[in-house]
């Protein structure tokens, strides 16, 4: 069965596993039926900043206005499956935590949990204050997965992309779509 995926992208560094995780969605088109992507304003600088470009605007998912909250993902009745918000801010982790919804980000992570479907955070911040870890206890409890943009080094990257692309097939895994990806004790190795 194909996925609808909502993809958020926030404001905090590390557009980079946006971008990796958009052009790997699209290489999966046969398994996913529907991508839906809400991107801050803030996002949109940092990926200019990080990034130098504005290739988000390439992207050939539908794109959501912050405040578009007749997007079809501000209700549980569309029935999107999953919802990562990747790079995840701690302001977004903690709106989502206080089940403030008062964006379309917040609103469609609240409906996601609410439907008791797959919300993926992927945090990107270091080092973490007491707030942040009890957000990230508090958004777990409800179902969430915190997923840290931590790479791993086992598959030996040697460019940022491939580090990069660590944490990206880490959600590709969570997500539950299949994909060829470094598996630890492969033979491969």
């Amino acid at each position: 069965m194909k996925k609808k995926i909502v993809i958020a992208i926030t404001g905090a560094s590390g557009s980079i596993y946006a971008k990796l995780l958009l052009q790997k969605l699209q290489n999966l088109h046969s398994q996913v039926a529907e991508v839906g992507v809400v991107m801050s304003d803030n996002a949109k600088q940092v990926w200019q900043f990080e990034l130098g470009n504005d290739d988000y605007n390439n992207i050939p998912y539908n794109f959501y206005a912050k405040t578009d909250f007749m997007a079809p993902f501000a209700s549980g009745s569309a029935k999107f499956d999953t919802m990562v918000v990747v790079p995840c801010s701690m302001g977004t982790l903690g709106r989502i935590a206080s089940g403030v919804s008062d964006d379309l980000v917040t609103r469609a992570a609240d409906v996601i949990l609410k439907e008791r479907r797959k919300l993926i955070l992927v945090a990107r911040d270091t080092p973490l204050n007491l707030i942040h870890l009890r957000n990230m206890a508090t958004v777990t409890e409800a179902g969430a997965i915190i997923c840290p943009a931590i790479p791993s080094f086992y598959s030996k990257p040697k460019t940022i992309e491939e580090v990069a692309m660590t944490v990206v097939n880490r959600l590709i895994d969570l997500m539950g779509l299949e994909d060829e990806s470094y598996r630890w004790g492969s033979k491969n190795e």
